[in-house]
């Protein structure tokens, strides 16, 4: 709707939108007002004569300047947001990656902007690396924006003395409940210089610290603090690798956290003993919805002993444990926990590959599962016989949408196993099934079930790194997916020592994507197109209006 559109006022007239320039003057003019409420009752005791004309031109040369002067710092402040490309709110500020300078936050930017919103709730400026070295000029004016509920500081290059500013800033806005730190190197070693500030009963709902270079005297203080954060609702700490040795007080501290419903420790050094530390910690987290332990390599062998406290989280949706070096016993102990979580509706299993000769079981019982929506099995070396498992287990998936098997060498000359779920998914918007050694008679198969009116929902199709199918698999292929009316992505590329000469088909690949209105994104790298071909492709992009990137090898 046009911003330009008016509005009735109470009386039935109309009245246009104001700017931020009027805003801010309209504020300018209260504050004025507010000044001659006060002074009313001492004008009122002056002597009765009026002042003489001299007196009176003074005095409105004296109040007219200073409106010049908030008028034209009003217009300086929109310019600096319009060459952001950015806008104002009265309760949202959002600047994040938008190459704030130094300037731009100390002089006619940012610390101008904030004393003419003291409504703000959200103060984004993520992203800007020149904040670095310059926060202090914006926490000094954190007492105007008393209201703040969301603070985003993600990558800003902030230094120590950054930090300790943010910290003495904090007591002012007591009604924060969301702080990002994100990717500030310098908040490692310094978090109680931040976070002592918190009270008991802090407000904070969502504290993000991923990769901040955390140590271990830092996990100390977060375990520490928790029992103070009663309100937290998410807890990202992952990337921080030295805060695996201090697990023992967040396990603690998580105890307190009643409240906690996501929680992500991935890449943070956990041991198998990590596990049973937080194991004991699960049976006071039932509002949990998310858990990601991911990317722990020493996390194997944890679960083989301590699995019971996972079947206690019944809200759980997200469950990652990917690239943990899962053990036979691990998997043979999340068999009996993880078919028990209902709620479950995304699991993440990719990178163990000790799954594969031992997740039979475990793979056959996802069918408890039916509010499973994502399903990530890649790189797990699955075998026949356990990819037959988990084949028979996804056709009792009604709600799957992301199907990902990538890297499962299995896979290929066996994709009729997933026939049925193929036919029978109604939700599956993505399927990858990158370097997975399919044959010809895969995507052969593949082009029957689209044929037939399936996979309709199907968004992104990922077929790289499978050199093995030939110029008329291909051909079949691309003669039928244009009937993937909602695809957007698709990736047929080769392997990278892998170049070949695109074939015929490569015109029914054309011909398809004149009839895909959404597609955006063909991944071909390293099969080079002939010049009659390069030629086509060039006169597809002229026809069309919106681009398609085409990312191929190049030309003969």
């Amino acid at each position: 709707m046009s911003q330009m559109r008016k509005k009735s006022s109470s009386d039935g007239e109309t009245k246009p939108r104001m700017s931020f320039v009027n805003k801010f003057l309209r504020g300018s003019k209260l504050r004025s007002s507010e000044a001659e409420n006060r002074n009313e009752s001492n004008d009122l005791k002056t002597a009765d004569s009026q002042p003489s004309d001299e007196t009176q031109k003074t005095a409105t040369l004296d109040t007219a300047t200073p409106l010049a002067s908030e008028r034209e710092l009003g217009c300086q402040v929109e310019q600096f947001l319009q060459k952001l490309g950015r806008k104002a709110v009265d309760t949202c500020l959002d600047l994040s990656n938008c190459g704030l300078t130094t300037a731009d936050v100390r002089e006619m930017g940012l610390v101008a902007l904030l004393p003419f919103l003291p409504d703000l709730e959200t103060l984004d400026i993520s992203w800007n690396d020149f904040v670095g070295g310059t926060l202090h000029s914006v926490t000094e004016q954190m007492h105007l924006v008393s209201k703040l509920k969301s603070l985003r500081l993600g990558s800003c290059r902030l230094t120590t003395d950054d930090v300790r500013a943010l910290g003495a800033a904090l007591k002012a806005i007591p009604d924060l409940e969301e702080l990002t730190l994100s990717w500030n190197s310098k908040v490692g070693g310094n978090l109680p210089l931040i976070l002592q500030k918190f009270q008991a009963g802090s407000k904070i709902r969502t504290l993000e610290l991923v990769d901040c270079a955390l140590t271990s005297e830092d996990g100390a203080f977060v375990g520490q603090l928790l029992p103070m954060l009663p309100s937290l609702e998410v807890l990202d700490l992952s990337i921080n690798r030295n805060i695996g040795g201090s697990l023992s007080s967040i396990a603690q501290g998580l105890k307190s956290a009643s409240n906690l419903k996501v929680l992500k420790l991935q890449s943070c050094g956990l041991s198998q003993k990590s596990v049973k530390l937080l194991d004991a910690a699960f049976r006071h987290l039932s509002e949990l919805r998310t858990l990601d332990l991911s990317c722990n390599k020493e996390l194997g062998g944890g679960f083989e002993d301590s699995p019971a406290q996972v079947a206690t989280l019944e809200r759980l949706e997200v469950l990652d444990l990917h690239q943990c070096s899962l053990t036979a016993g691990d998997v043979v102990s999340l068999t009996q926990v993880i078919p028990l979580l209902s709620s479950l509706h995304e699991l993440d299993l990719s990178a163990n590959k000790e799954m594969g000769s031992s997740s039979e079981n475990l793979l056959s019982r996802l069918r408890f599962l039916p509010a499973l929506k994502s399903l990530l099995i890649n790189n797990c070396a699955l075998e026949r016989e356990t990819f037959a498992a988990l084949a028979e287990a996804s056709v009792h998936l009604p709600a799957l949408e992301v199907l990902s098997l990538s890297w499962n060498k299995c896979v290929g000359g066996n994709l009729t196993l997933l026939l049925e779920t193929l036919k029978l998914s109604t939700s599956l918007q993505v399927l990858r099934l990158s370097s997975c050694s399919l044959v010809t008679e895969d995507v052969a198969l593949l082009a029957s079930v689209i044929h037939t009116g399936h996979l309709a929902r199907l968004q992104k199709l990922d077929l790289s790194y499978n050199d093995s199918i030939c110029d008329a698999g291909w051909a079949i292929f691309c003669q039928n997916v244009w009937l993937l009316r909602e695809l957007t992505e698709l990736d047929i590329s080769l392997r990278p020592s892998t170049f070949r000469d695109c074939g015929q088909w490569f015109r029914h690949l054309l011909c398809a994507v004149t009839r895909l209105p959404a597609i955006t994104d063909i991944g071909m790298k390293r099969w080079l197109l002939p010049a009659s071909l390069e030629e086509e492709l060039k006169r597809l992009d002229q026809d069309r209006r919106s681009s398609i990137h085409f990312d191929h090898g190049g030309h003969q």
